[in-house]
């Protein structure tokens, strides 16, 4: 089994993009899976949600247990090493940059060495500006969709990226899809 990461920051785009990988893996016949996180598919993603919305440490700390929980549910439940096909995970091993700053590595190294890792691994990226120009279009912001707050984060998790493709994603749809398509193409070359 194919496992593809696609993580980053809210509203840079994971959903979307995820759907492209999939469609592109689809196209060639392939079964492919998509596992968005948190999920409304069941008790830890929904908690997780819900957890975003709350204000203060609380919600922090509730929506990061919850959405790990999630995570390690949908590989339980998905990833399945000698399935043929590809499992799509958005919103994966990032999460950890959610904790506070002084465990965001210790989490992140934990986390990386108890679940399945990939040379498939996309962290899409753009600045914290860019970020809030999406994310106000939005009706609802959660708790970590302030300047501030995506500021933080972006800064812990760029330092967490050193396996993984970081794609800008500032440009157009097109040439983030096509970044990403050129990627894919070596990797499942190599992968033959």
């Amino acid at each position: 089994m194919r496992l593809i990461i696609v993580d980053g920051l809210d509203a840079v785009g994971k959903d979307t993009h995820a759907a492209h990988i999939a469609d592109h893996y689809k196209k060639k016949g392939e079964d492919v899976i998509i596992r968005s996180h948190p999920s409304e598919d069941n008790y830890f993603g929904k908690k997780a949600k819900k957890a975003l919305f709350q204000i203060g440490k609380t919600g922090k700390i509730k929506s990061s247990i919850f959405y790990m929980l999630d995570v390690l549910r949908s590989i339980r439940i998905y990833y399945h090493p000698k399935k043929q096909g590809t499992l799509i995970m958005v919103r994966y091993l990032m999460g950890t940059a959610y904790l506070p700053r002084k465990i965001v590595k210790l989490g992140y190294t934990f986390f990386e060495h108890f679940v399945p890792t990939s040379e498939y691994m996309f962290f899409l990226d753009a600045t914290t500006d860019e970020l809030m120009r999406r994310v106000q279009k939005r009706k609802e912001i959660e708790i970590f969709e302030t300047p501030s707050a995506l500021d933080k984060v972006r800064n812990k998790t760029l330092m967490l990226t050193k396996n993984w493709y970081v794609i800008d994603t500032t440009g157009s749809m097109r040439d983030t899809q096509s970044k990403i398509c050129k990627i894919l193409k070596k990797l499942d070359e190599k992968n033959q």
